[in-house]
C-alpha cells in the first residue's frame, strides 16, 4: 500500500467537488462535513466546486431551447451560475457545521484568463482574497470552471471539466501541498469500471500516462489540469468523496522513482491503463493531388478554423490518377465545421469528395513501461484480432497505441486489451454514482 507520509503533515489542502459530490441537498452536507473535518485535523481547506449534478447540461438545453445559437458571452454568464449555486450552498452548511466559510465567484477568487468565451485559458492567478480569508481562519469555496477575461472584463469559462484546473491553478498559486479531487469511484482505475468491472485502482501515476490517458478519453481528470499540474510539480490526489480510501496520486516520475527507492511503493506497472474516446468523427478527404504542399493546405485550412486534429493517415497514391486519400480524426461536435473549412479552402487543396464517419471509437492503451518492454504491441494486436475487431487507424507515442474501431466494438476492445495485459482485478470496482466526476 502506498503511503505519501509527507501528505499527511500538509499545512494547506485544496479540495475540489464534482458535481456527482454535490447532486442533492445532503450530498452538500456530507461534503461539508468532510471538509470541516479535514480543517479539524489542523489543516487549511481551499475549496472548489462543480454545479449541482447535471445543472450544466441543463442550462445548455435551456439555452437551446431559447436561442438556436445563444451569443458566446451570455452562454459562459449563464453556465456560470451552476458553480455559483453549489459555492453558496456548500457554505451555507458549513457555516451550520460552526466553520466560517466565504464562496467567491472564480473572478473574485483572481482566476484571470483570456477572452476565449467556452473554452478560456488561464493566463494568471491573484488569489489575494483567498489568501486573506485563510489568514483570518475560514474556509474559501471557488466556483470552478470560471474566470473573468483580462482585456475586456467579462466572464468566461474554461471548457466542460474546467473545475480541475480551476483548483490546480488555485493549489499553484497558494503553494499548496496537494490537491484533492473528488469523483465518485476510489481514483483513477486502470479502465472504465463502468465498463470493465474488473479494473484495477492505480496507486500512482505520472503526470505524461494522465495525460496521455486524459487525451485518449479517461474522464476522471481534465487534460488542462493535468498539464498544469505537471507545469508547477503539484501532487493530485483523486480519490473518492463517499469513501475514506486512499485514492491515486498523480506525480512526477521523480516522485515516483523516490517512494519504489525507499519501499513505499511497488514497482511501477509496465501498462496503467486502456480507455476508449467514442466523441470522435473521422474525416476522409478523398481525391487529393498527390503533390507537395496539398496536406500543408488542408491542415491550415483547419488550423485557421480553430480544428483539434489527432490521427492522421494518408493513403498511398494510385498510380493511375495521382490523387490520394488523406484521413484524420477531431472530435465530433467539431466535424461540421472542418468541413466548411475544407470546403472553403477547396480551390488551394483539389479534393474530390469528403466523407465523414462518426460511427467510430478511438481505443487506447498507455503505459510508461511501453518504453522498455518489447512485445507489447503484438499483445495488443493479438488481442484485438482475437475478439474480431478491425482496426481502421493506428497512432502511436512513447507511452501509448491508439487505434480508431468501429464505435459499436469499443466496449469489446477494451475489456479484451484490459485482460491480455494482465490487469483485471479480483473483485469489482465501486462506483458511487454519477458519471466519473
Amino acid at each position: 500500500m502506498l503511503s505519501w507520509v509527507d501528505f499527511a503533515v500538509v499545512s494547506l489542502i485544496v479540495q475540489k467537488f464534482g458535481g456527482s459530490s454535490l447532486a442533492d441537498a445532503d450530498s452538500v452536507k456530507r461534503v461539508a462535513r468532510r471538509i470541516v473535518a479535514t480543517k479539524a485535523e489542523g489543516h487549511q481547506v481551499v475549496v472548489v466546486v462543480s454545479a449541482m449534478g447535471d445543472t450544466t447540461d441543463e442550462l445548455l438545453d435551456l439555452a437551446e431551447q431559447v436561442s438556436p445559437k445563444p451569443p458566446a458571452r451570455e452562454l459562459d454568464m449563464l453556465l456560470t451560475s451552476g458553480e455559483r449555486i453549489s459555492m453558496a450552498l456548500l457554505a451555507m452548511a458549513i457555516s451550520d457545521l460552526g466553520e466560517d466559510a466565504r464562496s467567491y465567484t472564480g473572478s473574485q477568487a483572481g482566476l484571470i484568463t483570456d477572452s476565449a468565451h467556452g473554452a478560456a485559458r488561464i493566463i494568471d492567478v491573484t488569489p489575494g482574497r483567498i489568501a486573506e480569508a485563510l489568514n483570518e481562519g475560514a474556509i474559501p469555496i471557488v466556483a470552478g470552471f470560471q474566470g473573468v477575461a483580462q482585456d475586456t472584463k467579462d466572464i468566461t469559462t474554461l471548457g466542460r471539466g474546467g473545475s480541475d484546473t480551476t483548483a490546480v491553478a488555485l493549489a499553484a498559486a497558494l503553494e499548496a501541498s496537494v490537491c484533492e479531487i473528488y469523483t465518485d469511484v476510489d481514483g483513477v482505475f486502470s479502465a472504465d469500471p463502468r465498463v470493465v468491472p474488473a479494473a484495477r485502482k492505480l496507486e500512482f501515476v505520472t503526470y505524461e500516462e494522465m495525460l496521455e490517458l486524459a487525451a485518449v478519453g479517461a474522464k476522471v481528470l481534465h487534460l488542462r489540469c493535468v498539464e498544469y499540474a505537471r507545469r508547477f510539480d503539484l501532487p493530485i490526489h483523486v480519490r473518492s468523496s463517499f469513501s475514506q480510501r486512499e485514492g491515486t496520486y498523480v506525480l512526477s516520475p521523480e516522485a515516483i522513482e523516490t517512494a519504489i527507492a525507499e519501499g513505499r511503493a511497488m514497482e511501477q506497472p509496465i501498462i496503467s491503463g486502456v480507455a476508449a474516446d467514442v466523441n470522435d468523427a473521422k474525416v476522409t478527404v478523398v481525391g487529393v493531388p498527390d503533390e507537395p504542399g496539398r496536406a500543408a493546405a488542408i491542415f491550415r485550412a483547419l488550423a485557421d478554423a480553430g480544428i483539434n486534429v489527432d490521427m492522421i493517415v494518408q493513403n498511398v497514391s494510385a498510380a493511375s490518377t495521382g490523387r490520394t486519400d488523406v484521413t484524420f480524426t477531431c472530435p465530433q461536435g467539431s466535424a461540421a465545421k472542418a468541413t466548411d473549412a475544407l470546403e472553403s479552402g477547396s480551390g488551394a487543396i483539389g479534393f474530390e469528395s469528403l466523407v465523414i464517419d462518426d460511427q467510430i471509437a478511438k481505443v487506447s492503451l498507455v503505459g510508461a513501461g511501453m518504453r522498455s518492454h518489447p512485445g507489447v504491441s503484438a499483445t495488443f494486436f493479438a488481442a484485438l484480432a482475437e475478439a474480431s475487431i478491425n482496426v481502421e487507424m493506428i497512432s502511436t507515442s512513447e507511452i501509448r497505441i491508439s487505434v480508431v474501431t468501429r464505435v459499436d466494438d469499443a466496449k469489446r476492445a477494451v475489456q479484451a486489451l484490459h485482460t491480455a495485459f494482465g490487469l483485471d482485478a479480483d473483485g469489482e470496482a465501486v462506483v458511487y454514482g454519477g458519471t466519473g466526476r
